[in-house]
């Protein structure tokens, strides 16, 4: 048995297809469907249960003599405008050591870090705390769970590895809102015949962006590399522009046109203005495949933004 927080999310929603297509049906899925439009991600999967967060105690328990394969811990609050401290540190923190509890000794526990632990990454960005200094809660609370498993890492006797995504985007992120991608955004502008929206200075804002299939395959790769372990970049290694990001998106409808928009005041030196993923822990785990390019990832996204909504509409072929 697989269990996936949050499995009804955006990358928790195709780690299931991943693993629908390796044959793999025995799936438990965890998460908060408060959000009714979250169950538009599951149609497309095959998975044996689904259990809202709020019974996750009672799941735990019912399991403690079930085989378990794997915990893939997707879920969590990733609103990196929410202020409130105590519901960030109890959603992404404290769920996530019972969740590493569950699995120590048992099971391989893969979860979600982030970039965010980085902050503005003016000392870089390479997984070590001289680097890390989150300017939000959302941010203080992955590395606080980091931090709290660095300090079990040597005792682990069952595979652990956190993986700090940088910008993702791709199928399935529909629900997410303003926390979409740049892509979903600007995807939906274009589709409107609208024009294409950039803060102004955009193409001096790089960031790193990876596809969801490429974060999928990270984590596949942990999967079947166990002896692998620890706390792991996952971007793409490139730091390319929003301007760029745009471009390769207009470039897909015909008439379109890229505007800028002044810079919101109260965003002036909370916004990063450069992520690049440092991805030399990652290859000397054995990671070693080439990362899909922006231009090819924005292509694969807007097909299936054009052809169905967004949402992988096929089940997954084993």
């Amino acid at each position: 048995m697989h269990i996936v927080t949050g499995g009804a999310g955006f990358i928790g929603s195709n780690l299931v297809h991943a693993l629908n297509r390796r044959g793999i049906r025995d799936i438990v899925i965890v998460d908060d469907l408060g959000q009714g439009d979250k169950l538009l991600n599951l149609n497309s999967l095959e998975f044996a249960d689904i259990v809202d967060v709020r019974k996750v105690e009672g799941l735990i328990a019912s399991l403690r003599g079930a085989r378990i394969d794997a915990v893939l811990h997707q879920g969590a609050c990733s609103d990196t405008t929410e202020s409130d401290g105590r519901f960030m540190m109890e959603t992404n923190f404290e769920s996530s050591k019972s969740w590493f509890q569950f699995c120590a000794g048992r099971c391989p526990f893969l979860y979600a870090s982030s970039a965010a632990t980085y902050g503005m990454g003016s000392a870089g960005f390479v997984e070590s705390p001289g680097c890390e200094w989150p300017l939000n809660v959302y941010g203080f609370s992955k590395l606080a769970f980091d931090n709290w498993v660095r300090a079990r890492l040597a005792s682990a006797t069952t595979p652990v590895v956190g993986l700090r995504y940088f910008n993702v985007y791709g199928p399935q992120e529909n629900h997410k809102g303003r926390m979409a991608s740049l892509v979903y955004k600007l995807h939906g502008q274009a589709a409107r015949g609208e024009a294409l929206t950039l803060f102004e200075g955009s193409k001096d804002f790089l960031r790193d962006f990876i596809c969801v299939e490429d974060v999928v395959d990270v984590n596949l790769f942990f999967l079947d590399h166990p002896s692998a372990r620890g706390i792991f970049n996952c971007g793409s290694g490139r730091a390319e522009s929003f301007e760029q990001l745009a471009r390769a998106t207009a470039g897909h409808f015909s008439n379109s046109r890229v505007v800028e928009v002044p810079f919101p005041a109260d965003l002036r030196g909370k916004y990063q203005a450069f992520t690049r993923a440092d991805l030399t822990a990652l290859r000397r785990a054995g990671y070693q495949r080439e990362f899909t390019s922006l231009e090819e990832g924005v292509r694969r996204y807007v097909d299936v933004l054009n052809s169905s909504g967004g949402y992988l509409r096929a089940p997954a072929k084993a």
